[in-house]
């Protein structure tokens, strides 16, 4: 375990954040992932950073929304807000003790919260879509997470470590094999102006032009794989279900399909959980997409409802309705970014401007490894 947490500190410290003397670095997880921030603290000290952290205890949102009065709720952490408006790097882990304990919540006092960290919320895409402030977000192990996914906490640690390359010889090398695969991707995509997802289920067709299809190689999500854009926002239009769970906020909708016409959901169905769906299209921007992106990590085998995993499964596609990534070029703003996963390997295929791209849920034009 030791071992592997410091190659697992090592890639985060050297190759997500690329962390340089002088660094101001802030981490933020809970109490629980303390043996990965402690290596991760050593690494980037002995590099030269400036190391701040925020470690949250059990339920420490619950009873902030339990007992907060308007005032404090109107009031956006003091020190998150100083570190995205002026720390070099943030580092936020995923350790969470309980995925249910913020479901219950007052809708109405979640929604004076999340008006009152949107300006925040704007900064932190603002500066990471230009790099000024590096980013990453990244998963350790825990008996709640373990639980999601249906796995015992063994399983689930060699779950998240295979998926972040780490029982690799050089995990950093891995990664940046998975950049020069993924760059033929993009620099296919950024060329064309039309995508047109086609599955079981999915007929769906948005435009690019003028927006950037994005590398994502394990710099801003460890694990990652996967290439993304925003669409132009009033040019999707088709249909598209979702063959895996929606999880969002604690809350799991199933059988999820959207009819869009130019670029707006008019209508959605969902199996289960569909009025836990309708709550989330009365949130400003959340009826319209801002992403539209391709897995490609093919060593995550296995569904987690874990979407820093789940998206990034080789094999699928993923759109997600609300907030878009500024450094994409999109334009609709939310306080939602919800993704939402669709399964390709049986019959799916991508056409870029009426090429066949992709089928069965691979590039034709590429020799992808099975992990």
């Amino acid at each position: 375990m030791e071992s592997i947490l410091t190659k697992y500190a090592n890639l985060l410290v050297h190759y997500c954040l690329e962390i340089r003397e002088g660094d101001w670095l802030y981490i933020s997880t809970t109490t629980l992932a303390e043996p990965l921030v402690r290596e991760v603290y050593r690494q980037a000290v002995r590099a030269g950073a400036n190391v701040e952290t925020d470690l949250s205890f059990a339920e420490r949102g619950r009873i902030f929304l339990e007992e907060a009065g308007e005032k404090q709720l109107q009031n956006p952490p003091p020190f998150h807000k100083y570190a995205m408006d002026h720390f070099n790097a943030y580092l936020y882990i995923r350790a969470p003790f309980n995925l249910r304990e913020d479901q219950h919540a007052d809708p109405a006092k979640v929604k004076i919260r999340q008006e009152a960290m949107a300006p925040v919320q704007k900064t932190y895409f603002e500066r990471t879509a230009t790099r000024d402030l590096k980013r990453n977000l990244c998963q350790f192990p825990t008996q709640a997470a373990a639980q999601e996914a249906g796995m015992s906490l063994e399983e689930y640690e060699h779950f998240v470590y295979g998926a972040c390359k780490l029982f690799e010889p050089d995990p950093v090398q891995s990664w940046l094999d998975v950049r020069k695969a993924q760059q033929e991707i993009v620099d296919l995509l950024n060329q064309r102006s039309e995508v047109h997802y086609k599955g079981d289920g999915i007929d769906i067709k948005f435009k690019t032009n003028g927006r950037i299809w994005m590398n994502s190689d394990g710099q801003t999500n460890m694990p990652s794989g996967e290439v993304y854009t925003s669409p132009l926002e009033d040019s999707v239009n088709g249909t598209v279900h979702f063959s895996y769970p929606a999880v969002y906020m604690g809350h799991e909708v199933e059988g999820v399909t959207l009819w869009v016409k130019d670029g707006l959901v008019e209508k959605w169905e969902a199996r289960r959980g569909k009025p836990f769906l309708d709550e989330i299209f009365q949130i400003p921007g959340t009826r319209r997409f801002g992403e539209a992106a391709i897995g490609t990590n093919y060593g995550i085998k296995q569904f987690s409802k874990n979407i820093l995993f789940d998206e990034k499964i080789g094999g699928t596609i993923h759109m997600a309705i609300g907030q878009s990534y500024l450094q994409t070029g999109g334009q609709n703003k939310s306080t939602v970014h919800w993704d939402m996963i669709a399964d390709m390997m049986n019959g799916g295929m991508i056409f870029a401007d009426g090429e066949k791209i992709y089928e069965n849920g691979r590039f034709l034009f590429l020799d992808w490894p099975e992990n």
